[in-house]
């Protein structure tokens, strides 16, 4: 070893244990990369299966028909199928509804069929027959088709014969019904008609434009958009403004916002991002309102904005806009931690799961046991279970007046809060994962999660803002886009006042046509703004059958009570 590379032994080991801890290194180096880059590829993969379900499957919460509450070793293979044991339950049927019960609110128009004149004497003996009576034999259900027809407005003119006699003429005449708008045959019933099929069904203005020419009414889409627009800023924004007020006079809402394009808006460039903020009440057991406001942004001044001067609970899905509202209470939508641990199971097992609201008409099926201490789950799996157990109860306390409702709340669900905090604690996720999104989302709303047990007119998901967000998904997959800001505005004060019908059990058309009706003469009118709230006595007599331009005329609206 003396003539070798090494003086002596000594250094030779030195060297062969110093190779020995940079290979160690080395590999710990490499495991290192190699956990990383599986990791990663993990990542990626979560990200493609998320890609791919968004473009080609459904978009439903509802994936499977399946539950989790399967203990492990009870699946059993016969023959080739697959046999899994399911517990015995009992499913409640709806009685059947009768033909009276469907159609009690329609109004009957009875048909007397006679026996023809010439068949009315007796095979027997020929002798004329008496009338016996009537005896119901079917029914069917009839529609009298839209009808348009031009109504011309005369004025009566009166002279006064005394005065003519001595040279002296004195002519009075009538008056006419206020135009909706001047030089313009809009009427209340086209206009409301208009409205009802652009917001209410979803038509875009050049699918109207075609269906009134069929009628052979040539209206150009622009006379309709005009129509739209001007009657929604003129005579029911007054409507709209006088909800917002009674809005923020409510203790609970929820709160929530959808993209949307304008393609005309000064200094902004068509392909910008706009939004509807949507503001609804909640289940105070007072009646409901909704309202969606166009925004061109997504940030905390335009809800601080239209929430100035409230005071309560917020129901939100935990954007950071929210947080620039001062004196409320956040409630962070448990729906929406949820869907995130959802997002975080394989895709192969998700059809296992159930994603159920508390109003749902399928009920939520109760996890069973430990569900911290199950063996067969994956972590992502059990913070959904998680979910779903306090979702279960409260579909149980739902129908509860409010002080029972939290009373059976803070009885059962901090238990549930607390095993899932314990639970939470003891994951690690994968820095980027998907199951630590879910975690972190989590516990970043840990206390606005929970708000929901400080009153029992609090919700536990924000699931009825995301509805009325659909609503307004639906129309934009058919309307695509709005030409102006005026044109997004008379938006939403339109979709407002139908989905605000709605919640009121009214008929969205005759309420925008009763509107429409009265509001030319008492726009300015606070009292009789009050008059035409939804849920007023007048409204609700007026609008809460079908839709009839027939009874209430522009020339005899009837008479309003101020």
């Amino acid at each position: 070893m003396a003539n070798g590379p090494y003086a002596d032994i000594q250094t030779y080991i030195r060297h062969l244990e110093q190779q020995t801890q940079d290979q160690a290194e080395t590999i710990r180096n490499l495991n290192g990369t190699i956990a990383d880059l599986r990791q990663t590829i993990a990542n990626l993969q979560e990200t493609l299966d998320e890609l791919k379900r968004k473009l080609f499957g459904t978009s439903s919460e509802r994936m499977g028909q399946k539950t989790l509450d399967e203990e492990p070793g009870e699946e059993t293979q016969t023959g080739g199928v697959r046999e899994v044991p399911v517990k015995e339950h009992i499913r409640k049927r709806k009685p059947k509804s009768t033909r009276e019960d469907l159609y009690e609110a329609l109004p009957v128009r009875r048909v007397e069929c006679p026996v023809p004149e010439d068949g009315r004497d007796c095979p027997d003996c020929g002798a004329p027959m008496d009338h016996l009576g009537w005896q119901f034999g079917r029914e069917e259900l009839r529609i009298t088709p839209a009808k348009v027809e031009r109504v011309q407005y005369y004025y009566e003119t009166l002279i006064c014969p005394e005065c003519r006699k001595e040279d002296d003429t004195t002519i009075i005449r009538s008056g006419l019904p206020t135009p909706l708008l001047m030089h313009s045959p809009a009427s209340a019933s086209m206009v409301a008609a208009v409205m009802y099929d652009k917001s209410g069904l979803y038509l875009p203005f050049y699918r109207q434009e075609k269906d009134w020419d069929l009628k052979k009414v040539p209206l150009p889409r622009e006379t309709i958009a005009n129509w739209y627009n001007q009657c929604s800023l003129k005579y029911l924004f007054p409507i709209y403004d006088a909800l917002h007020a009674k809005l923020l006079a409510r203790e609970v809402i929820h709160a929530d916002e959808v993209p949307c394009q304008v393609l005309r808006e000064k200094g902004r460039e068509p392909e910008q991002k706009s939004y509807f903020w949507i503001y609804l009440t909640g289940s105070d057991e007072l009646p409901g309102i909704v309202l969606y406001d166009y925004q061109p942004g997504r940030a905390g001044k335009y809800p601080a904005a239209f929430l100035d001067g409230f005071s309560g609970y917020v129901h939100c899905d935990g954007y950071s806009a929210y947080n620039a509202l001062a004196g409320v209470i956040l409630l962070c939508c448990l729906a929406h931690c949820r869907r995130k641990f959802y997002e975080a199971v394989p895709k192969e097992r998700r059809k296992a799961l159930k994603l159920l609201d508390i109003y749902s008409e399928q009920a939520i099926p109760e996890p069973e046991g430990d569900i911290a201490a199950r063996k067969d789950l994956l972590p992502a799996e059990k913070g959904v279970l998680f979910c779903n157990r306090l979702f279960f109860l409260e579909r149980e306390y739902r129908d509860l007046p409010a002080d029972e409702r939290k009373a059976c709340r803070l009885e059962t669900e901090p238990e549930v809060w607390k095993s899932f905090w314990s639970w939470l604690d003891t994951l690690a996720p994968v820095g980027g994962s998907k199951l630590n999104t879910a975690v972190t989302y989590t516990r970043n709303h840990k206390e606005s999660l929970m708000n929901y047990l400080l009153d029992g007119r609090c919700e536990i998901s924000n699931n009825a803002a995301e509805r009325k967000a659909k609503v307004y998904a639906t129309a934009r997959k058919n309307f695509l886009f709005h030409d102006t800001v005026d044109g997004a505005k008379a938006s939403a004060i339109v979709m407002s006042l139908i989905e605000t019908a709605k919640a009121n059990d009214l008929n969205p058309f005759q309420y925008l046509y009763t509107l429409l009706l009265f509001m030319p003469d008492h726009k300015d009118s606070p009292t009789s703004i009050e008059q035409l709230m939804p849920w007023s006595g007048f409204i609700k007599e007026r609008c809460s059958g079908q839709m009839d331009t027939e009874t209430y005329t522009p020339e005899n609206p009837g008479k309003l009570p101020v």
